[in-house]
């Protein structure tokens, strides 16, 4: 049967840049390509994270779905607080809305994109 495997996530944004500065920052991935329109970082694992260019991009609204979120993109902390923390220091907002009974934290990333951190 045929298969195929994640190779990676690419996120809309105004400035792909500046948003891949980011998550390079928060998870120690490198670049692996850069251009006007696209930069992807890779930590060698095979999954690579795009951040794509829009014109006229429009943030997501979370929790609201006026502009729904579309995707979200869980990642795992081996210390919750510093880890959420740094994205904090780096640009991340902290919406009031946490569901989850605190077994992960909502933020939002520069680019208003919802992202979560959990520790398992």
């Amino acid at each position: 049967m045929p298969s195929a495997v994640l190779r990676g996530v690419t996120l809309d944004c105004a400035d792909p840049r500046t948003l891949a500065g980011f998550y390079g920052a928060l998870t120690g991935m490198r670049e692996l390509f850069s251009s006007d329109e696209f930069v992807a970082l890779t930590d060698g694992s095979g999954c690579d994270l795009g951040f794509q260019r829009v014109d006229g991009y429009r943030p997501p609204r979370w929790p609201g779905q006026e502009v729904p979120q579309q995707a979200h993109l869980d990642l795992r902390a081996d210390d919750l607080d510093a880890v959420e923390e740094l994205a904090l220091e780096l640009g991340a907002a902290k919406p009031d809305r946490q569901p989850g009974d605190g077994r992960w934290r909502v933020l939002l990333d520069p680019a208003g994109h919802p992202f979560c951190l959990t520790s398992s």
